[in-house]
C-alpha cells in the first residue's frame, strides 16, 4: 500500500516537468522555422537571375531601324543594265545617332552608299565614305538625284515586277534584310538621277 502511494506523486511531477518544458520546445521550433523563411527569402533577393527585367534590359537593342517605301529602278532597256539604284526612306527609332555603313546584295558584286555632289560645277555621283548617319527620330529620303544605294556588276538584268534582296548594315553591329520591287525608271526620266545630273556615273 506504501508502494502506490508514492508511486502516484513522482507520476504527478512528472508531468508538470513535461507540461513546462513543452511550451518552450514549441517557441524554439517556431523561432527556427522563421529563421528559415527569413534565410530563404534573402537568397531569392540576392539572386541575380532571379530578376528577369534587369535580364531583358541588357539584351534589348540598341538601336532600331525603320524601312519605308524601298524600290529598285529597272534595268531592261537601259544603256547600262550592268548596275542600277535602290531608294527608300530610312528613320532611326532609336535614342541615339545610327549610321548605316554598307550594304550588301546577292543580285551585285558590289554594293556602295552613294550621293550626289557639285564639284568644280559639276553634279557628280560619289560614295559616301562616312556612311549614312541618321539623327533619333529623323528620317532620311534616299531618291533619284541625291543619296542611294548603288548596285554594281548585277549578275542578271531586273524588270519591273521582279524583286530584290538586300541588306544594310549598321554602326552598332546589326543588320536590316530589305525586300523592295523593280520599278520602271527610264533615262528619259533621269535614269536614277535627277534631270540635268551626271549621266555618264562620274565620280569624283
Amino acid at each position: 500500500m506504501n508502494n502506490a502511494r508514492s508511486t502516484r506523486p513522482a507520476t504527478r511531477s512528472a508531468h508538470r516537468r513535461a507540461n513546462r518544458r513543452a511550451p518552450r520546445l514549441a517557441a524554439a521550433l517556431l523561432a527556427l522555422g522563421l529563421a528559415g523563411a527569413l534565410a530563404g527569402c534573402g537568397t531569392e533577393s540576392d539572386d541575380p537571375v532571379a530578376d528577369p527585367t534587369q535580364s531583358a534590359a541588357t539584351d534589348a537593342p540598341s538601336a532600331v531601324l525603320t524601312v519605308q517605301d524601298p524600290w529598285v529602278r529597272a534595268t531592261t532597256g537601259t544603256e547600262d543594265p550592268s548596275m542600277s539604284a535602290a531608294f527608300m526612306t530610312l528613320t532611326n527609332d532609336g535614342e541615339s545617332d545610327l549610321t548605316v555603313t554598307g550594304a550588301s546584295s546577292p543580285v551585285a558584286g558590289m554594293v556602295q552608299l552613294h550621293e550626289m555632289a557639285m564639284v568644280e560645277g559639276e553634279m557628280v555621283m560619289r560614295e559616301v565614305e562616312d556612311g549614312i548617319v541618321l539623327e533619333p527620330g529623323v528620317g532620311q529620303l534616299l531618291q533619284p538625284g541625291g543619296m542611294h544605294v548603288m548596285l554594281m556588276e548585277l549578275t542578271d538584268e531586273l524588270a519591273p515586277g521582279d524583286e530584290v534582296e538586300f541588306t544594310l548594315e549598321l554602326s552598332d553591329g546589326s543588320e536590316v534584310e530589305v525586300t523592295a520591287p523593280v520599278k520602271e525608271f527610264t533615262e528619259e526620266e533621269g535614269h536614277y538621277h535627277s534631270p540635268g545630273t551626271d549621266e555618264d556615273h562620274s565620280h569624283e
